[in-house]
C-alpha cells in the first residue's frame, strides 16, 4: 500500500493549487517540513559524519572498498567537511592514486577541486601526464587551471589533450576542454555590455516571458534573478520596485558546466511550468521546471509543434539568437551541456541546512547539483523564501512558460 506522508500531502496540495492559479495570482501559503527543524538537522548532520564519512573511511582502501571511500568523498563535499582525520584520508588516497580505478580517481579529483582547489597541483600534474582516461584528464586539467597554471603549462596540457585523445576530437567535451584551455591564455569569453543591453531589450525573444539569471565568473558569489513578461515589462515587488533576488548557480563541487553535477551552464533554457519536489534537500516550495537543448525535443525547445526535426544541431539553437548575439560564445554552454547529456537543471529553493556553509562566500544560500538555487530559511516552518518571491514574480509576468 502507498502511504502518503504529511510532506507528500503538502507537496501534492501545492501542485494542485498551482494548476488552479491564474496568471496574475500571488501565492504564499505557510509550509511546514519536519526535517528542517533544528533537532532534525542536527541529527542528520551527526548521521552524515558518522555513517557517510567516518564509517566509510574506517575500512582500508582497496579495490573492493573504493565505493566506500567514494561515498565518504560525497559527504565531505556536501558538508564542506575538513578535519585532520579526513585530510589524512585525502593524503592516503593521493599516495595510492596510481593503483586506483578511473572512477575513484574522478571522485577524488572532484573532492579536492571542491575542498582543496590549489593544494595538490604538483601531484595532479603527474596524474594528467599518465592518465589515458579522458574524464580523468579533463578533471585534472580543470584542477590545474583553477590552481593558476601558467601559459606554458596550459600549452602543454593542450598538446597532451591532442596527443592522447585525438580520436575523441569530434566529441563536445573534447572541444569544450580545448576551447577552455585556449581561453585560459587569451581570456575568457563573456557578454559584452552592448550584447547585454540587447539581451535586456524588447527586441530579444519578443513576445516571450524571460527569467534572467545574471551570474559572476566566480560562482562562489551569488548572482541575481529578474523576470520580464512577453511585452518587455519587468516584474515588480510588493513595494513597486523591480523584483530581484539572489540566485546561486554554484554546484557543490564547483566544477565547470560540462561535468555532471557541475555549475549551471550559461545560455538559454526553456521554462515549461512549475513543479514540486519530494527531495528533502530541495524542499516543497514550488520550483521552475527547465530544460536544455537536446534534453528536450527541437519542437518543444523552440515552442513550435510544427517542427518535425528529431535530431538536434546547433543551427536549431541559433534560431533563438539574433545576429547581435550569434557570436556570443557564452550563450552556447546550455547547448553543449545538453549535447553531453546533462539534464534536470531547474530553479528551486532549498531545505539544506545553510549552517554547513557558514564560512563560505555564498552563505546563507546553499549550493546544488547544478541547478539555480534561491535562499530559503526554515525551522520546521518556512520562515522566508526568495523562491516564493520568484514564483510570484513569474506569476505576475504570466507564468513559468518562456525562456
Amino acid at each position: 500500500m502507498f502511504r502518503v506522508t504529511r510532506e507528500r500531502r503538502i507537496s501534492l496540495n501545492i501542485f494542485c493549487l498551482f494548476i488552479a492559479l491564474s496568471a496574475s495570482a500571488q501565492y504564499d501559503a505557510p509550509l511546514y517540513t519536519s526535517y528542517t527543524t533544528n533537532s532534525a538537522r542536527a541529527l542528520l548532520h551527526q548521521r552524515l559524519i558518522k555513517n557517510t564519512i567516518t564509517k566509510n573511511f574506517a575500512v582500508p582502501l582497496s579495490d573492493s572498498t573504493e565505493e566506500n571511500w567514494m561515498e565518504a568523498f560525497n559527504g565531505l563535499q556536501l558538508l564542506v567537511y575538513k578535519t585532520p582525520e579526513t585530510e589524512e584520508k585525502i593524503k592516503l588516497s593521493l599516495e595510492d592514486l596510481r593503483n586506483r580505478s578511473d572512477e575513484f580517481r574522478q571522485a577524488f579529483l572532484e573532492t579536492i577541486f571542491a575542498l582543496y582547489p590549489s593544494r595538490y597541483k604538483r601531484d595532479i600534474s603527474v596524474l594528467l601526464t599518465i592518465t589515458r582516461d579522458f574524464k580523468t584528464f579533463a578533471l585534472s586539467a580543470e584542477y590545474l587551471l583553477a590552481a593558476h597554471a601558467l601559459p606554458p603549462e596550459i600549452k602543454q596540457y593542450e598538446f597532451l589533450l591532442k596527443e592522447k585523445f585525438d580520436t575523441l576530437s569530434y566529441q563536445p567535451a573534447f572541444l569544450i576542454l580545448q576551447q577552455r584551455l585556449q581561453q585560459a591564455i587569451s581570456g575568457n569569453v563573456f557578454m559584452t555590455p552592448s550584447e547585454l543591453r540587447y539581451a535586456l531589450s524588447n527586441s530579444f525573444l519578443p513576445g516571450n516571458l524571460i527569467m534572467y539569471s545574471f551570474q559572476r565568473k566566480n560562482r562562489d558569489y551569488p548572482g541575481l534573478v529578474m523576470v520580464r513578461n512577453g511585452a518587455g515589462k519587468f516584474s515588480t515587488d510588493s513595494s513597486g520596485h523591480l523584483f530581484h533576488a539572489q540566485q546561486l548557480a554554484r554546484s557543490i563541487n564547483n566544477l565547470p558546466f560540462y561535468f555532471k553535477g557541475g555549475n549551471t551552464p550559461q545560455g538559454l533554457f526553456l521554462m515549461y511550468g512549475f513543479g514540486v519536489s519530494l527531495s528533502r534537500f530541495i524542499g516543497p516550495s514550488a520550483n521552475v521546471q527547465m530544460g536544455m537543448p537536446v534534453e528536450l525535443s527541437v519542437a518543444k525547445f523552440l515552442r513550435d509543434s510544427a517542427i518535425l526535426d528529431s535530431i538536434w544541431n546547433i543551427k536549431h539553437y541559433q534560431q533563438l539568437l539574433p545576429r547581435t548575439l550569434a557570436n556570443c560564445l557564452a550563450l552556447y554552454e546550455s547547448f553543449y551541456a545538453g549535447s553531453i547529456g546533462r539534464n534536470e537543471i531547474i530553479a528551486h529553493g532549498t531545505a539544506i541546512d545553510p549552517e554547513y556553509y557558514e564560512h563560505q562566500p555564498y552563505y546563507p544560500l546553499t549550493p546544488s547539483l547544478g541547478c539555480l538555487c534561491t535562499k530559503e530559511i526554515w525551522n520546521g516552518n518556512r520562515i522566508s523564501s526568495d523562491q516564493q518571491k520568484l514564483v510570484n514574480a513569474l506569476l505576475q509576468a504570466g507564468g513559468a512558460q518562456g525562456y
